[in-house]
């Protein structure tokens, strides 16, 4: 199966349109089995040796546990983050044809978790421009949703079924509510970027630049972020020589 398979020309009008969208049966039950296992294990490996409980926990880690770069460290997550399905259903929405990983990561919000971003989104928000997010680290600062520009926006919440993925834009608005439940809210992500971009103007450190050495200007491109789709040769990519874990 390919991404053409599910994702139609309206679902990609769409995620332009809005700057999100849902895309159907793009993973099998056996696949969901699978990976759900994987993600589980690298998730508990990485967090093994911290027993606070919730209320002992910062702002920040009392959102979820975060888990990055799971490809690096995980060979069972590997296939899950380059999927070639999802990753092609990425490029295809984006337009490009060719895409790199920025970084995957698992985002576990365990129960009685606070409110943080995914699974409600602002219809249109990617094409306002704004570059903010909400300050889940400290709380302080300008919450975005109260800007001019976004407070007639009503955010839109969706259902993922089983087997589907949800995409959105990296300039789209997201947010979630708290984690009511009794049980461990799980989400695997990954974050593509059209091959060819470069690192802009203003110094934003973040490991998917500093730890190749990107010079500003220069185009993002190394063992850190390698070609999700196409896969070259269709092999998956080996993990830079120092794994984060």
């Amino acid at each position: 199966m390919t991404a053409v398979t599910t994702l139609t020309p309206r679902l990609v009008e769409d995620f332009r349109r809005d700057g999100f969208v849902v895309v159907p049966d793009l993973l099998s039950a056996a696949e969901l089995v699978h990976f759900g296992a994987a993600v589980d294990e690298g998730v508990a490996r990485r967090s093994r040796h911290d027993t606070r409980t919730l209320a002992e926990k910062s702002r920040y880690e009392q959102s979820f546990t975060q888990c990055q770069n799971l490809w690096e460290d995980c060979p069972e997550v590997r296939p899950l983050t380059f999927h070639p399905v999802i990753a092609e259903a990425a490029a295809r929405l984006l337009g490009v044809a060719a895409i790199r990983i920025w970084h995957d990561q698992a985002l576990y919000k365990e129960a009685g978790a606070r409110e943080t971003g995914a699974m409600g989104y602002l219809p249109g928000s990617h094409r306002l421009g704004v570059r903010a997010f909400v300050d889940i680290f400290s709380g302080q600062g300008e919450d975005p949703l109260t800007r001019n520009e976004l407070q007639a926006i009503a955010p839109v919440f969706v259902e993922v079924p089983a087997g589907s993925v949800a995409f959105h834009h990296g300039l789209t608005f997201h947010l979630a509510g708290p984690n009511l439940t009794g049980t461990v809210r799980r989400v695997h992500t990954a974050i593509y970027f059209a091959d060819g971009s470069t690192r802009g103007g203003g110094y934003y450190p973040h490991p998917a630049v500093e730890r190749a050495g990107i010079a500003m200007g220069a185009v993002i491109a190394s063992d850190v972020t390698p070609l999700a789709w196409p896969l070259p040769d269709g092999m998956l990519p080996d993990p830079p020589e120092e794994p984060m874990a």
